[in-house]
């Protein structure tokens, strides 16, 4: 497949003009121009981008690119190591941050509330862009300890910190990532509990006062499924094979 078509297509996907972002949503480092092998990862680290080339991958897709706001301009380092990489190999860089995130099907938030069985999921009102914050009820009212043992499970990994009380939990509301900041909007929403990747200080504050549980089960964890569902969504359509690789992450 040539890759203007695919990323015309995954542009019509995840409409990312309609979003103002912290980084370029789409194609970051061009390389070549026709598209066999991908690799899907959550971050476009070394580590993945070395995985991609022992793979023999022409393209790698994630969800944390390259070139974000207020980063170093120059291409030292890290990034020099990166890029050069990539351009060595010849392989596409392609990011969707926001977009990735939000997205009602394949997104971050919605992906994670579809694996733990919610239902009646959508965006909260209120936060922007639609879908940074969404719900859904589980099936059955559970207690915060329940809910965590089901995240670790799920998650493979032990969760980052927890607050809970003794409420039964229904309603709940993730931001997956560094979404600690959208608890108070949940808890105005009417959620029994806020899922997001990590944690500041005055969160575990505001959830202990407002009384809304907290769990905050990791950024990377949290951000796995919306670039593999992507990439499932991509070989399903396309005569394209496309691999997953998570590359563990402790934070």
């Amino acid at each position: 497949m040539k890759r203007d078509a695919l990323l015309a297509t995954l542009d019509e996907w995840l409409q990312p003009h309609l979003i103002s972002d912290y980084c370029p949503n789409g194609l970051q480092v061009e390389g070549c121009v026709e598209i066999k092998h991908i690799i899907t990862g959550v971050t476009a680290s070394q580590r993945l981008l070395d995985a991609a080339v022992k793979a023999g991958a022409d393209t790698v897709l994630v969800h944390h690119g390259y070139f974000w706001k207020g980063e170093d301009n120059r291409v030292i380092g890290m990034k020099q190591r990166r890029l050069r990489t990539l351009l060595m190999a010849d392989i596409n860089l392609i990011g969707y941050h926001l977009p990735l995130d939000i997205h009602p099907e394949f997104g971050n938030n919605a992906q994670l509330l579809q694996r733990l069985g919610a239902s009646e999921i959508s965006a909260v009102s209120g936060p922007k862009p639609d879908g940074v914050l969404m719900q859904g009820y589980l099936p059955s009212a559970c207690s915060g300890y329940e809910l965590a043992d089901q995240l670790e499970t799920m998650l493979e990994r032990t969760l980052v910190a927890v607050e809970l009380n003794e409420q039964p939990i229904q309603r709940i509301a993730v931001c997956t990532g560094g979404g600690q900041s959208f608890i108070e909007q949940a808890y105005q929403s009417g959620a029994d509990a806020f899922i997001t990747g990590e944690v500041s200080e005055q969160t575990i504050h505001v959830a202990r006062e407002c009384g809304i549980q907290f769990f905050a089960a990791g950024h990377h964890a949290t951000e796995r499924y919306g670039v593999k569902a992507l990439g499932e969504r991509i070989a399903e359509n396309f005569d394209i094979a496309v691999d997953f690789l998570d590359m563990d992450n402790p934070a």
